[in-house]
């Protein structure tokens, strides 16, 4: 599921550049079950099956051997909530470890000893948190120098600044007699940026009132 992801579009050429390396490790591999299994019922009755802490301990255990790991992840929808300014701390962090949560969540024990942050993309649940992983890879590598051509913008992106992003418009000017805006065929700078400001601040109190540039 994630390795297409990797393989695409932005991931795709910021590894090419040298700028981004991922490890894909399966959790079956670090398991002595002879099975491979990696995850048991849960103590107390409750229903589904829980990620076991030794499959998962041996391999944060052997990446730590390798390097140093600036933060261990956990991929978990009662997390905290992912965000643009998240996206671009971790993307000035040398080496990370993103762990997908599974079943019905990982023995509480990896959460206590071997996380140092927990992620969410939202509240709902998904099969896997391989999705997450990528969306979380893709948010973060879009924004490290280089990894995209035109490094503005990246940084002119909705929640940079607080703010959603203004409208965007090319051409053709007119289109089945929808015109874009005069101000941005008029080549006045000032009154453009005015103009963008105004829009991304109309929006987000519209769209998004709970953003931080209207707290």
């Amino acid at each position: 599921m994630i390795e297409g992801a990797l393989r695409t579009s932005i991931l795709k050429r910021a590894q090419e550049k040298g700028l981004v390396e991922f490890g894909l490790h399966n959790l079956r591999d670090y398991t002595l079950d002879k099975h491979k299994r990696v995850d048991d019922y849960p103590f107390g009755g409750e229903a589904g099956m829980v990620m076991q802490i030794e499959p998962i301990d041996r391999a944060i255990s052997l990446l730590k051997e390798q390097r140093h790991y600036d933060e261990v992840i956990f991929t978990t929808p009662d997390g905290e909530q992912f965000t643009q300014t998240a996206a671009n701390e971790l993307s000035l962090m040398q080496n990370i470890i993103i762990l997908c949560g599974h079943y019905k969540g990982v023995d509480y024990r990896v959460r206590e000893h071997l996380i140092t942050r927990e992620i969410s993309i939202g509240d709902f649940v998904l099969t896997g948190g391989e999705l997450v992983a990528a969306m979380i890879a893709d948010a973060v590598v879009r924004v490290i120098p280089g990894a995209i051509g035109d490094e503005q913008s990246a940084l002119s992106d909705s929640f940079q600044d607080g703010l959603l992003a203004p409208p965007v418009y090319t051409r053709p000017a007119e289109y089945k007699g929808w015109r874009v805006p005069d101000v941005l065929l008029s080549g006045h700078e000032r009154k453009i940026e005015e103009w963008r400001m105004n829009q991304s601040v109309e929006r987000t109190k519209r769209l998004r009132p709970d953003l931080s540039y209207n707290k």
